[in-house]
């Protein structure tokens, strides 16, 4: 973590993204300033669909991120178009993956009460490889007609995803990872992946290792996903999975993420969507958000705002006085949270 400027206060850099992200960020400010979190935000628009992007913005990005460390932001709300515009690779992309080497992919799934759920009382986390894989951005029209994907597995990068996997593990006390793969058909890609995964897991004798085929996962998780703990998996499993095992929470609007490489951490919601139909509407939930934004404080070793946030947000949820009621209007859980903080202050 960086350490706070002379004046105490952290620097961070936000971009709010696409869609709803610049209301779910406008939730985050009014909630720190309501906590008196000592964070001051470097605030940067990004927008493939407002054309509010180019190289320029990309390194003031770079910049900003070269000094903070650290960044919070809507990471999936900077929407992609599915267009082909001549260049596969979008900013987002470019941007985390490629100038950031933000290789490693965090997300927690973990039971809120007060949410009503086929499954209780559930703990565990998707580690994700996201620099390679199927999101290698290498397509080409072999002939008319074709198109050849280019999915992309490296010893070098699986072996340090796996390492990333048990280290967390062995931080946190949690017994078990379980790598997930689709090695019984791409037997030389998912094979290489899932070797690597084996090798480093014989460095960690104290965590139990298992491995699992990725359709078998899917049908697990929703079955039985308290047979899992820490899972590891490459890029496009992981994204498929972040989702699904949202879902059995919640949905995308609870889940909080990360995304770490060597020099930086990225503080974003944990399944990905722009959710634009929302807009302007204030029916957005901000649950994700301030989740993340919790576990960025932590991060910065702001404990007492972290528990303040967090505790403040599972207040709220656990008396149920977001949800809407019969003819009566949906009240806001950004209100709710804030006047939760005044409690608990």
């Amino acid at each position: 973590p960086q350490c706070a400027k002379p004046d105490g206060v952290f620097h961070v850099t936000m971009i709010p993204g696409d869609g709803v992200g610049p209301e779910l960020m406008r939730a985050v400010k009014e909630v720190f300033k309501a906590a008196d979190v000592p964070v001051e935000f470097d605030e940067f628009h990004l927008s493939e669909v407002q054309n509010l992007i180019s190289e320029e913005k990309l390194e003031e990005v770079l910049s900003s991120m070269k000094s903070t460390r650290v960044a919070i932001k809507e990471i999936g709300k900077i929407h992609t178009p599915m267009a082909f515009k001549g260049d596969l690779a979008s900013y987002e992309m470019t941007l985390s993956r490629r100038k950031l080497d933000l290789f490693a992919n965090v997300v927690h799934i973990s039971s809120l009460p007060g949410y009503k759920t086929r499954h209780n009382n559930l703990d565990l986390v998707i580690i994700r490889e996201q620099t390679e894989g199927e999101y290698s951005s290498l397509e080409h029209e072999s002939v008319s007609g074709v198109i050849e994907c280019m999915k992309i597995i490296t010893r070098e990068k699986s072996r340090r995803i796996a390492k990333f996997a048990f280290d967390f593990a062995t931080k946190k006390g949690r017994s078990k990872v379980t790598a997930v793969h689709k090695a019984n058909i791409m037997k030389l890609g998912d094979g290489l992946f899932l070797q690597s995964c084996k090798e480093v897991a014989e460095l960690y004798p104290m965590i139990k290792f298992e491995t699992m085929i990725i359709d078998n996962c899917c049908m697990q998780l929703v079955q039985n996903p308290y047979q899992f703990d820490v899972l590891v998996m490459p890029n496009l499993y992981g994204n498929i999975i972040d989702n699904l095992a949202a879902g059995l929470v919640g949905g995308a609007g609870v889940v909080p993420g990360e995304s770490y490489s060597s020099d930086y951490a990225v503080f974003e919601t944990g399944a990905r969507h722009p959710f634009a139909q929302a807009m302007g509407r204030n029916i957005a939930n901000p649950t994700a958000m301030l989740l993340t934004s919790a576990n960025m404080l932590r991060h910065l070793n702001l404990e007492y705002h972290s528990n303040m946030i967090s505790e403040a947000v599972k207040r709220v949820i656990k008396l149920g006085k977001v949800f809407k009621k019969k003819k009566k209007k949906k009240k806001n859980t950004k209100i709710q949270v804030l006047a939760a903080l005044q409690l608990l202050r």
